[in-house]
């Protein structure tokens, strides 16, 4: 009596087993979002992310309330663009240090608005434990946005570039930039702790509270 069901049972196994391996290839793809060549990888944990983000989520609020928590941090290590003397960097090259990476253009108001605010974050929290690191999207070359910046009077960012925005378009492949301004919390091992889409008052208290608490 048992016989004829057995294919019924193998069928149930199966769609188990490949119900297993799509919730497995599911979460690959949260973590490793690029292949050998592209800028998002996976490859080590982000647990010191995730636990950052837990002990910054109570910050989020008043000037800061956007800022989105990661449940799920991305390893973001690879990201590419280039240094003040044009030379090539990723985001590992910053390993050991907090890093607010901003995305901004010389043609975005909101990211001309809030670039003093980064500027002032920078004078008062960067050093050997954290840097605002503010990426300029520009196509046309360094020479208009260095301008803009000398212009406002910024002189504790160092400048960087991506103008072929390879990290905006590896940010959007993986939902985590809609838009400029967007800035991410990164962790000292180069994870994802939170995303802002959009400006924010990052000179505010709330703000240098959000991220001494995810330090």
């Amino acid at each position: 009596m048992t016989k004829p069901e057995e294919p019924a049972r193998s069928s149930r196994r199966g769609q188990f087993a490949a119900g297993l391996a799509g919730a497995a290839a599911a979460l690959a793809a949260l973590y490793v979002i690029a292949g050998p060549n592209g800028n998002i990888t996976g490859a080590q944990s982000c647990s010191g992310a995730l636990a950052a983000a837990k002990a910054a989520k109570p910050f989020a609020t008043g000037d800061v309330a956007a800022f989105l928590p990661a449940s799920q941090p991305l390893d973001l290590t690879n990201l590419t663009f280039q240094g003040p003397d044009g030379a090539s960097l990723t985001l590992a090259d910053f390993r050991d240090k907090t890093v607010l990476l901003n995305l901004w253009a010389t043609w975005c108001a909101p990211c001309r608005k809030e670039m003093p605010a980064l500027d002032e974050l920078q004078a008062d929290l960067g050093g050997e434990t954290f840097e605002v690191v503010a990426v300029n999207m520009d196509k046309g070359g360094p020479d208009k946005p260095k301008a803009f910046l000398k212009d406002i009077g910024v002189g504790h960012l160092a400048f960087y570039q991506d103008s072929g925005n390879a990290v905006l378009k590896d940010l959007r492949k993986v939902a985590r930039a809609t838009g400029l301004p967007t800035t991410i919390l990164i962790s000292p091992e180069g994870c994802e702790v939170g995303t802002m889409y959009g400006p924010a008052e990052w000179a505010s208290g709330e703000a240098k509270n959000l991220i001494q608490a995810a330090m």
